[in-house]
């Protein structure tokens, strides 16, 4: 099926949602006018089209594999991946001081929503890219700086994350990779990197001429648990003074992982310093490396909630496609009893229509929150707690809905759905990773119940409610979910256990979740009653109809479980589940 970018409903979302006009009247971001907002999302939805989209089926097919400790690509993908770095796709963002073109990061997350919805295992690659120019611009030193930024912003260099070992899983702190401290030779001043790590997404490959990957790892003598981690900068090749590549480190790829989907994108088992000379440099302080890298899980986190709506998206035209074309039986309530195509039928409307709110909304959650990561940037210390307490919001529901509007997509197909042939089990196998990396949906929804929810001494969450319900006093039903989740998060600060937090926070965070993006989407319904996107009134009235009197009180009947408490989960001894 051909990928048509969603262009008008993207332009919408910018506008309304990111508010780009604002953000273009500060001095930083004052490029960012109409036309060249309208500009890069076109070229992008272009460009994905055009060349990423062609290669989502071939890399899912063929998909990576490692041959002799080198990672192929199928054909097609190394082209791509140079026209996208000619074309200055990777530098939208990036820091003007390293050759990037310094515009609002609202515009790179629909870069990266284009390339996503394009070719999703593809995408990994700049999204890791882009997190790993965050951590170096946050926490390097200005050698590093200069030394690695300007090759990664463009994309000639790709990054990556390295959290994660077999015996740790999310346990950060019980990693065990070591950094020993050089104090002489060519290296003096660097450390030596011995350890193994898993699921590093795209943590070898041939696409960019040089990877730098950023390494967590304990120093001699460092504490115990997540106090006693560092960070660590580790290329793949030497970069030489001038800028120039030299040897290769001592690292490889032991493996690639076997998954369930993105299979064009090589999830590698990484071994450091297995000749004993893998060398790397600190980045920001020692034992302070978790901080350090949760700059860029942060960004990872919003890119991978972005991923949601790509699924979605990509979900959604294919299902909408094959229910036109599909012919099949009369609809039940008509009085000619001829075939229709099946996307007459009520149930296969109802599931379409939930595909499109579904997605729309997580759209609109996506661009509010890069709006106000925007804002932040600028100085807007309001709209960086807003931005806090929406990320773990965008992750969790973001990849939740790209789960199941994909699983909708299968259902629509039928039993051609459920064969590969379609491709509909693609977006489904691909969507299925996004709710597990970057920390765990149950991780966000236990990060809002804890930090967020104490934010400001819980003014922030508690401000952003009441705005919501100031405005959504013509939507009784959004009104009345904003009013449920203020109970909620009242219980939780003021009567609840952190255990009974914790065991409410995943249908609290889905609760926030919709209001935050129900409220976004009746600003989109107010814009366009004023004549704005006039090319899609029909369809955005009927989808955001759709979600505000149908996912809107689906989400005020989780309040139950929210405050459900734990004790429920605990009648039962661990020998007694398991029998």
């Amino acid at each position: 099926m051909a990928y048509s970018p969603a262009t008008a409903d993207q332009l919408l979302a910018i506008k309304i949602n990111a508010g780009i006009a604002e953000l273009a009247q500060s001095e930083r971001f004052a490029a960012a006018e109409p036309d060249m907002v309208e500009a890069i999302v076109e070229g992008v939805g272009q460009f994905a089209a055009g060349e990423w989209a062609p290669l989502n089926r071939l890399g899912d097919l063929e998909g990576a594999k490692l041959e002799n400790g080198v990672v192929r690509l199928p054909d097609g993908f190394e082209a791509a991946y140079a026209h996208y770095v000619e074309q200055g796709w990777n530098a939208i963002a990036g820091p003007p001081d390293h050759g990037g073109q310094g515009l609002p990061f609202t515009l790179a997350c629909n870069v990266l929503e284009n390339l996503g919805t394009a070719n999703m295992a593809f995408t990994l690659l700049p999204i890791l890219s882009v997190g790993a120019i965050e951590a170096i611009e946050h926490h390097g030193t200005p050698e590093q700086k200069a030394k690695y930024l300007p090759d990664l912003v463009s994309g000639n260099w790709s990054g990556t994350m390295n959290l994660t070992e077999p015996q740790a899983g999310s346990d950060v702190g019980a990693l065990r990779t070591t950094a020993t401290p050089i104090e002489e030779g060519e290296h003096v001043g660097q450390y030596r990197i011995a350890g193994q790590k898993i699921y590093i997404t795209w943590g070898e490959h041939e696409l960019a001429k040089n990877i730098v990957h950023l390494v967590l790892a304990r120093l001699p003598g460092a504490p115990e648990g997540s106090r006693g981690i560092s960070l660590f900068l580790v290329p793949k090749y030497h970069v030489k003074p001038d800028g120039s590549l030299g040897a290769r480190n001592d690292l490889r790829p032991v493996s690639l992982e076997h998954k369930l989907g993105i299979n064009a994108s090589p999830t590698c088992v990484m071994s450091y310093g297995d000749s004993g000379e893998c060398i790397g440099e600190l980045v920001g302080e020692e034992n302070r490396g978790l901080a350090a890298m949760f700059t860029m899980m942060n960004n990872a986190r919003i890119n991978v909630g972005n991923q949601g709506v790509q699924i979605g998206e990509r979900a959604t035209q294919q299902a909408l496609a094959y229910a036109r074309e599909r012919i099949q039986s009369a609809r039940a309530g008509a009085a000619d009893k001829s075939p229709v195509a099946i996307l007459e039928h009520p149930d296969v409307r109802r599931m379409i229509l939930r595909m499109m709110a579904l997605t729309q909304g997580a759209r609109a959650l996506l661009y509010y929150t890069a709006g106000q990561i925007d804002r932040g940037t600028l100085g807007d210390a309001d709209a960086r707690s807003r931005a806090e307490i929406c990320v773990p919001l965008l992750k969790a529901w973001g990849t939740d809905i790209g789960v199941e509007v994909a699983s909708l997509g299968i259902q629509v197909h039928g039993g051609m759905g459920f064969v590969e042939e379609t491709g509909a089990a693609q977006h489904w196998r691909d969507a299925r990773i996004a709710p597990i990396y970057e920390g765990t949906n149950g991780i966000q929804a236990a990060d809002l119940v804890t930090r967020k929810l104490g934010l400001e001494g819980g003014a922030a969450l508690t401000g952003l409610l009441e705005q919501i319900a100031r405005e959504s006093s013509g939507e009784p039903m959004l009104f009345a979910l904003a009013g449920e989740c203020a109970a909620v998060a009242h219980w939780m600060r003021e009567e609840a256990s952190l255990d009974d937090r914790l065991a409410g926070s995943v249908p609290f965070c889905t609760m926030m979740a919709v209001a935050v993006a129900g409220w976004q989407l009746t600003r989109q319904l107010a814009a366009i009653e004023g004549g704005e996107a006039p090319g899609i009134v029909d369809t955005k009235r009927a989808a955001v109809r759709f979600f505000l009197d149908r996912i809107v009180p689906e989400a005020i009947g989780l309040k139950a479980g929210a405050i459900g408490g734990a004790g429920g989960l605990y009648t039962l001894s661990a020998e007694q589940m398991v029998g």
